[in-house]
């Protein structure tokens, strides 16, 4: 629709463009994928505007700035094996399957999922799969991967999720530091990892990635 066609034009020219977000494949993806498609009926208004996008008690499409800034951390390369994390309805997905070899999505809401697989299958993207399962543990099967991509804030990230990375991997995520989410960049060089901290942003915290609380009298 020439609406949705125009606002997707100006989430571009205005919110992506502008946040030092250059990379060509992540513009041309955005262009090109119809994120309206992966909003509820009842609020695709709202799709392109610049704030996340509620789906599910404590999920949401992230902010078209934030994802895009955290394709910019990712540096993903046409040769990429991606796995992408809680992609809720998999617009994030049907992002990185233009820009990557290959995806291969967890999402740990059956409903979202099973949304997810719909909007994938109706757009024809065919180098991308998802399943449900939790999100901390991955997908070793199919690993390792060049790119994780968590959609969300984590308070801890598992060894056995980084495991999972090739030797010059990068695991791409919004930490949590108390009230403050900053998006990290979390690269393997044979067996150390190293981190650099690429924006500061706010996003949902992903449950698989919460903290276990210490108990107390």
């Amino acid at each position: 629709m020439p609406g949705f066609e125009n606002a997707r034009r100006a989430m571009v020219d205005t919110q992506v463009r502008p946040s030092d977000v250059t990379r060509y494949p992540i513009i041309e993806a955005m262009l090109a994928v119809p994120r309206e498609r992966f909003v509820p009926a009842s609020r695709r208004e709202i799709a392109y505007a610049e704030t996340d996008v509620p789906l599910a008690p404590g999920r949401a499409l992230l902010a078209p700035r934030t994802l895009a800034k955290m394709l910019e951390a990712a540096t993903i390369d046409p040769a990429d094996l991606v796995l992408d994390l809680a992609p809720a309805t998999g617009y994030s997905t049907a992002l990185i399957a233009r820009m990557a070899e290959a995806v291969v999505a967890i999402e740990p809401d059956a409903d979202l999922c099973a949304t997810a697989q719909a909007r994938l299958d109706e757009l024809e993207v065919m180098n991308a799969a998802i399943s449900p399962g939790a999100v901390e543990d991955g997908d070793p099967d199919h690993g390792p991967y060049d790119v994780i991509l968590v959609n969300g804030a984590v308070e801890q990230v598992p060894a056995e999720l980084t495991a999972q990375l090739k030797d010059g991997g990068r695991l791409v995520a919004i930490f949590l530091d108390g009230p403050v989410g900053r998006c990290r960049v979390v690269t393997r060089a044979g067996d150390a990892l190293s981190d650099r901290r690429a924006f500061d942003v706010d996003a949902p915290l992903i449950e698989g990635f919460r903290k276990a609380r210490a108990f107390e009298f």
